[in-house]
């Protein structure tokens, strides 16, 4: 094959950013609160932060990492550094500050962008050079001349764009890093998994650290829609920028719904239109699913990606307007293939759990610095995600739960998400869980049960902290 073949094959984020810019430069691009960028307004931010980022030495391949809530800033360094090929680590400001540092040391930055509200916790356990957004982030835009270097550094179309934390649920957070064929990928498989129109909206207030709004956002410039950042679940904010913007995927989850239908019925806004609403179904009470489609008009979309994967592997079913589902089976995303297989990696017979294993383009590229887990995750050729199904004879598959969260009692397998689904069944249960206990006779049991009565959250940002599932759409 020629060179000149293999490298017309290639795409990265920026380019393709830019050509949607210069296609629509008075196009809404990203709103926050009283900014409003113009596609043609952000990318000349873009090509001078990029230009800021060269001469403060960033290379390609390095890490930058950022501590700041949801805000156009955040979008504008993801797509800085999608132009000089380097590599955005995306912090959770809700760590403790052990598990920041792990976060920061692991990935070894050469520059933190950070947000006044949040330096003091930098400054804790970091001594890296320091862009802090606000006054300084403008003054260095301000200062900036576009580089002829941008865009020509991005050669190899695995080149990672973001690191992404996954669940410290067996210790230590990993990072999941993300190259910019995992990026493009996702954008269409979004686009044609859920219908999506160009110009269709993206409201950003799941934090920029986690999968869904980091992952739509990029799709969405991609796409050539508006971004709507919100700094947390702010559930008349939110309601309002529905009246005003149609939307294309609206993404609720576990913990902020209620939240959320409080708020639409005491403020009924008219709703431009959205396409499709929701996430992680199965974490969901039943009745809660029914209101939030009936309140907004648009069917629930039965998820189930991960960090790792994106929007697949089992993505591909909605849930009517207004029906409390009895049954949650879903159905295997485009464009990956996917197979439910024994500790043996052999595939199970149709009715017996078996671990989901997945390849395809939307796959991630490994987590950093850990060269032993990648090689048993991705072993056989397939990533092994850790999550059981059940396939059932029609096709469908059913999440049973983690591999790691089975209780063997009396030698039966117990799986406590089962248990959860019915708890969460109840019209008066918001939230459930269900852990393991120790029983002298059985060994284990599922012995720690709690429910949690039907009230308002307490805290202003629901930020993806999700029961037992962070990472999992």
């Amino acid at each position: 094959m020629l060179p000149e073949v293999a490298r017309a094959g290639r795409a990265d984020v920026y380019s393709m950013f830019r050509t949607r810019a210069r296609e629509q430069q008075d196009a809404l691009a990203l709103e926050n609160g009283e900014i409003r960028h113009s596609y043609g307004t952000l990318l000349g931010r873009v090509d001078r932060l990029a230009a800021v980022l060269l001469a403060r030495g960033v290379k390609t391949g390095d890490r930058l990492v950022i501590l700041s809530h949801n805000r156009a800033e955040y979008l504008e360094l993801q797509l800085a550094a999608a132009g000089i090929g380097a590599i955005v680590a995306c912090l959770n400001w809700r760590l403790a500050a052990p598990e920041l540092k792990h976060c920061i040391d692991l990935v070894e930055p050469v520059l933190a962008v950070v947000e006044p509200e949040l330096r003091a916790a930098l400054d804790a356990v970091s001594h890296l050079p320091v862009l802090e957004i606000g006054p300084d982030w403008e003054a260095a835009l301000a200062g900036a001349e576009p580089d002829p270097r941008i865009d020509a550094l991005v050669n190899d179309v695995e080149a990672g764009l973001t690191i992404l934390y996954t669940s410290g649920t067996t210790g230590l957070p990993k990072g999941a890093l993300i190259s910019h064929r995992a990026h493009i990928a996702r954008a269409m498989v979004f686009a044609a998994q859920l219908a999506l129109q160009p110009d269709d909206a993206f409201i950003a207030w799941a934090p920029m650290f986690h999968m869904a709004s980091t992952d739509h956002a990029l799709a969405t410039i991609l796409r050539g829609g508006p971004v709507v950042m919100v700094d947390g679940l702010q559930p008349a904010v939110i309601n309002e920028a529905l009246s005003r913007h149609k939307v294309g995927w609206f993404i609720m989850m576990p913990g902020a719904i209620d939240a959320f239908i409080a708020e639409r019925r005491a403020n009924p806004l008219p709703i431009r239109g959205v396409r499709v609403c929701g996430a992680m179904a199965d974490l969901v009470p039943p009745h809660q699913i029914a209101e939030l489609t009936s309140l907004i008009g648009a069917p629930y979309l039965n998820s189930f990606g991960a960090t790792e994967t994106g929007l697949p592997p089992a993505t591909a079913e909605l849930i009517p307007v207004g029906v409390a589902p009895k049954r949650l089976s879903k159905r295997a995303s485009a464009f990956c293939e996917v197979r439910l297989v024994d500790p043996e990696g052999r595939e199970v017979a149709d009715g017996t759990p078996g671990e989901m294993a997945v390849r395809g383009p939307t796959l991630f590229s490994g987590y950093w610095n850990a060269d032993e887990t990648n090689a048993r995750d991705f072993r056989g050729g397939f990533f092994h995600m850790g999550d059981v199904f059940r396939r059932n004879a029609d096709g469908t598959i059913d999440f049973v739960d983690r591999a790691k969260y089975l209780i063997k009692s009396g030698g039966e397998n117990v799986y406590p998400t089962e248990i959860e689904r019915v708890l969460l069944a109840h019209p008066q249960v918001i939230d459930a869980a269900v852990v393991k206990a120790g029983e002298p006779a059985l060994g284990r049991t599922p012995g720690g049960l709690r429910g949690t009565a039907r009230r308002r959250p307490r805290c202003r940002r629901a930020d993806a902290a999700l029961p037992r599932s962070t990472g999992r759409l």
